[in-house]
């Protein structure tokens, strides 16, 4: 294949990359999807997907991923299990450079993705999925009548405080500080339910739980006088990192490292498109990275009908 031209290559392997490569091969382009060793995205560290449409019963994460890809190479898309570490979009065709290998393509759909930042301490990412999750509307339903734990000071941390209330029958948001960043609006909500209280000056030393969260072990950072929280569940809202670390440079990124966007998918350089969290850090849900990847193929086949 190392000589063969692609009229599409992919970058990424989560509900974005994946729904691209199923569009575009039923549209005859010929697609090859570079994957990534660990391929699937966000969704093989979850659980039980109950809010993707046509799962009336919910299904596993790592089985919708599974489901995805056996779909996409059906339709004779080629998988490629291997990272792109370079890029090179001077000139088509493009060529993207892995490893051992690399690719040539007439277009380009960058769908790698966002990263959740996690807090780093022990036993967190042993208990991912198992009571810990970084998305409520997710899986808050799971939550229902419980008592669950927010960490974080932003926006993004006072919604899944508000989603989670729907639920949960306690929310607790633990901040490391006085005050919250998050906007006036948000606080205001946030303030004004009834189920969400507040621990400030407060840093997570350890998560508790050996098979599923327990809580955590905290310290308050203005006594130094470490303590137990005691919970059935923790969503971490400190954030996301767009995996666009390879585009700098290259691409246009916004401050915060997401893929600019210019009309529909299409980015600054003409035949490189991108669709899912590289570039939504809005809405970041399976659904709507999954139609991010549809509109980046029907507008790769668009451009591809027009460069013949």
């Amino acid at each position: 294949m190392k000589d063969k031209i692609w009229d599409v290559a992919i970058i990424g392997s989560g509900p974005a990359g994946l729904t691209a490569g199923i569009y575009a091969v039923r549209g005859a382009a010929s697609t090859v999807i570079l994957g990534g060793e660990i391929w699937g995205g966000q969704l093989m560290l979850t659980s039980l997907v109950d809010n993707f449409p046509g799962f009336s019963d919910g299904i596993m994460g790592p089985s919708l991923m599974e489901n995805m890809k056996k779909q996409a190479l059906r339709f004779g898309a080629e998988f490629i299990p291997k990272n792109v570490t370079e890029v090179d979009f001077n000139k088509t065709p493009f060529k993207l450079t892995t490893s051992d290998s690399d690719f040539f393509a007439k277009t380009v759909i960058i769908a790698t993705g966002a990263e959740t930042k996690w807090l780093g301490v022990p036993r967190e990412k042993e208990l991912i999925g198992r009571g810990i999750s970084s998305c409520a509307p997710c899986d808050a339903p799971f939550f229902k009548e419980k008592d669950v734990l927010v960490v974080g000071g932003g926006d993004s941390a006072m919604e899944e405080a508000l989603v989670l209330t729907k639920f949960a029958s306690k929310v607790t948001i633990i901040h490391r500080r006085s005050e919250f960043k998050a906007s006036k609006a948000m606080q205001e909500k946030v303030f004004t339910n009834k189920k969400i209280s507040v621990i400030w000056n407060t840093e997570i030393l350890e998560v508790i739980g050996s098979t599923k969260f327990e809580g955590l072990k905290v310290k308050n950072i203005t006594s130094n006088e470490v303590s137990e929280i005691k919970a059935d569940g923790m969503f971490v809202a400190i954030g996301h990192t767009p995996s666009s670390e390879i585009f700098k440079g290259k691409l246009e990124l916004d401050e915060k490292g997401y893929i600019k966007v210019h009309s529909g998918t299409k980015t600054n350089i003409p035949g490189v498109f991108v669709s899912g969290d590289v570039h939504d850090f809005t809405y970041k849900q399976a659904v709507t990275a999954a139609g991010f990847g549809c509109m980046a193929a029907m507008d790769v086949l668009n451009y591809l009908d027009g460069n013949k």
